[in-house]
């Protein structure tokens, strides 16, 4: 498998290569105000995001608040955005999501893509690609994983000739 690490804005349909892994460059800690300010836009109300004291208590898995994994998917395809995005028309498919292991406030999480596939898409000027996103925390524990088509600029009509 090949590792790239493109940061820059040629994330063209070309560029993307099937079997391609790239390691994004930056990383994110998760604060609290991360967790708890989006958890309550979004009107999640499971005590596991909020009550400490009831963490503690449960006596369960998790002895501390346990960070929203709608909030970890959307940090890791964040992270992902500045090299598979860059070029994006439109975002086709996002399935097949994964949050395999707890995130916590203070932790911190990487994400890597792997290109799974590309396609011809119903106009000339971008195809399709086919991505899985992973989120890595700061114990190499993947956190998230989701699949992701995303309809691409080809470089052959939009960029610099």
């Amino acid at each position: 498998m090949k590792l790239a690490a493109l940061t820059s804005p040629d994330g063209y349909f070309e560029h993307f290569e099937p079997g391609m892994l790239i390691r994004h460059a930056r990383g994110k800690t998760v604060t609290e105000m991360d967790n708890v300010m989006l958890t309550n836009m979004v009107m999640n109300t499971a005590e596991g995001h909020f009550n400490e004291d009831a963490m503690r208590r449960a006596g369960g898995i998790f002895t501390q608040r346990v960070v929203f994994g709608g909030i970890n998917l959307s940090m890791v395809l964040g992270l992902a955005a500045q090299d598979t995005a860059e070029h994006c028309l439109m975002e086709l498919t996002l399935d097949k999501i994964r949050l395999s292991h707890p995130v916590f406030h203070g932790d911190t999480l990487y994400a890597f893509t792997e290109v799974v596939g590309r396609e011809a898409a119903d106009r000339e000027d971008a195809g399709i690609v086919h991505f899985r996103h992973y989120g890595i925390n700061q114990d190499d524990k993947l956190c998230v994983q989701a699949e992701r088509k995303a309809l691409i600029k080809r470089k052959s009509h939009w960029g610099e000739k």
